[in-house]
């Protein structure tokens, strides 16, 4: 693959970073700047980076924390690229942890009339359901669960009794959430994907979509949480309703079933021990 082929200005050097299972990325410095570049498949994931980049846009207008300016965005050949703005990482104290609480805050009180987006994306590798729907527990249950559950279904790693538990959670769900507005979320916050920088909290890679807020908050929670001074500013700036923390598994019930379509294994196990306890 020649990197110059994404770039309208000569390449002067390059050098691939992390950047996931699904994407090829590069760190790109030309005579205009620095720059992220990603590629993949464009036919095997369809406009997956036409998606991204329009989360990235809105996001951008519609909330305080950093997120990355889009330079260019296409296809060429067979693949399919994202150039974005470079961002050069910074250390934290505890004021950083505590501006990025309250900017997510201030993000989630960005909100729609309708649960989801107005279009489907990606969350990961896998098609993410946006479908506008007027209640959470309708859109959390056709939207998210039952679409993936049916997955695993399909590849043999959950049974009847797993989709019978299924089931019955997503008929609770209309009980088990508190009632609030659509929130502008990331969709897929973790540790990955944000970082601190000279200009703020950034956030990228997201799965944007308008929906309960607690989601975000359960994400950045599955994997070892963020520093606890980032959740007090949160909950200053825009307290949670009651007891959230015992509602985190039902959050995290989409993002690990998620990964076990994605990964198998042990996630598959997760997902079940959830859907028993609920």
């Amino acid at each position: 693959m020649e990197i110059q082929a994404f770039l309208s200005e000569p390449v002067r050097y390059s050098r691939p970073v992390h950047g996931g299972d699904i994407n090829e990325s590069f760190c790109i410095e030309t005579s205009g700047g620095k720059y992220f570049l990603k590629t993949n498949d464009a036919a095997k994931f369809p406009r997956m980076l036409e998606k991204e980049a329009r989360g990235l846009h809105w996001l951008r207008k519609h909330c305080t924390l950093k997120i990355p300016h889009v330079i260019r965005q296409g296809v060429f050949e067979q693949y399919q690229f994202l150039l974005l703005e470079w961002l050069e990482p910074s250390g934290s104290t505890g004021k950083d942890w505590e501006n990025f609480g309250r900017s997510l805050a201030m993000m989630h009180r960005e909100t729609n009339g309708l649960f989801g987006w107005d279009e489907s994306n990606y969350i990961g590798s896998l098609p993410q359901l946006n479908n506008r729907t007027e209640t959470w527990a309708a859109f959390y249950s056709e939207q998210r669960i039952l679409p993936m559950v049916n997955l695993l279904c399909l590849n043999g790693s959950f049974d009847t009794g797993d989709r019978n538990k299924a089931d019955k959670f997503c008929s609770r769900l209309e009980d088990l959430f508190p009632r609030e507005p659509p929130s502008l979320l990331h969709g897929d916050l973790w540790s990955g994907n944000f970082m601190f920088t000279s200009q703020g909290s950034a956030v990228f890679d997201p799965a944007t979509y308008y929906g309960h807020r607690e989601m975000d908050i359960g994400m950045s929670l599955l994997f070892g949480g963020f520093d606890p001074r980032f959740y007090a500013a949160y909950e200053e700036m825009y307290p949670m309703t009651g007891s959230w923390k015992e509602r985190l598994p039902f959050t995290q019930l989409y993002p690990l079933l998620v990964h076990a379509i994605l990964f198998g294994g042990s996630y598959v196990q997760k997902c079940r021990q959830v859907l028993r306890a609920i």
